[in-house]
């Protein structure tokens, strides 16, 4: 004879065990209805943000060049960072696409174009900043370079026209006179069009990123720069004061003589 204690327990048991069917049952529909290519719903940013490499402590990049160990980590954070990039790799894995133009890989239907491919960007398109002809960034004359990406956003087209949107660099007001000449690789701070638009990480598994490297040829010693790059792009809306980091990433520079 069942007592009322094993009644209760049995009944909570049945209970607890329709609730976890219940559960699994709706995740089970839940997932069928996402799709393992592209994201069943996507936020429109209106301006995907950017960031710089090599990483610092809250975006500041501090050495000094008479000091190998003050910048060695830098070099050696620049170095990882760009090894998918080696021309070698490239070219075994990515197309040589045509500039200037989008490259777009459309679906037929229900049948995918997947795994879509991706285009060259050869870490040697970086020329000074590439760590090929200068294995040390310029980090040892005091004149550094800042690689800049664009973060991923699907399906995105950030140019028109055959415009490719590019980086320009600059110093905060109080900073102007500090800054000194800067140089661009590749030429114009463009991240051309054929890298757009992205297709996802799972469609497009050889993706790599475009980059924009900046070299501060002159910039002056022993202070505090402050240093802002954007996006300029003539379909991506500039960011706004609410939003600081659409767009357009600031840093702090300084690069000591001892």
């Amino acid at each position: 004879m069942v007592t009322p204690t094993g009644l209760i327990l049995l009944f909570y048991l049945v209970f607890y065990l329709f609730l976890a069917g219940m559960f699994a049952l709706t995740m089970y529909i839940m997932l069928l209805t996402l799709d393992d290519y592209k994201p069943t719903w996507q936020d429109r940013l209106v301006t995907p943000g950017m960031m710089i490499r090599p990483k610092g402590d809250q975006l500041e990049i501090t050495f000094s060049v008479s000091e190998t160990e003050s910048w060695d980590n830098l070099v050696q954070n620049l170095n990882t960072f760009l090894s998918p990039y080696n021309d070698s790799h490239q070219a075994q894995t990515n197309d040589n696409c045509p500039a200037d133009q989008y490259f777009i890989q459309e679906d037929s239907g229900e049948v995918r174009n997947n795994p879509k491919r991706s285009c060259q960007f050869n870490r040697t398109m970086l020329e000074e900043c590439s760590g090929v002809s200068d294995r040390f960034y310029g980090y040892n004359k005091g004149q550094p370079c800042i690689l800049i990406k664009l973060n991923r956003v699907i399906n995105m087209l950030p140019g028109k026209d055959g415009q490719s949107p590019y980086v320009t660099c600059g110093a905060k007001r109080e900073d102007s006179d500090k800054i000194g000449p800067l140089v661009y690789y590749p030429p114009n701070g463009t991240f051309n069009l054929m890298y757009y638009p992205y297709y996802g990480k799972k469609a497009q598994v050889n993706y790599t990123q475009p980059l924009v490297a900046v070299k501060f040829l002159n910039a002056s010693m022993n202070t505090d720069i402050n240093v802002e790059c954007k996006i300029n792009s003539n379909t991506l809306a500039t960011g706004s004061e609410r939003d600081k980091f659409a767009g357009r990433v600031s840093f702090k520079l300084r690069i000591n003589d001892k």
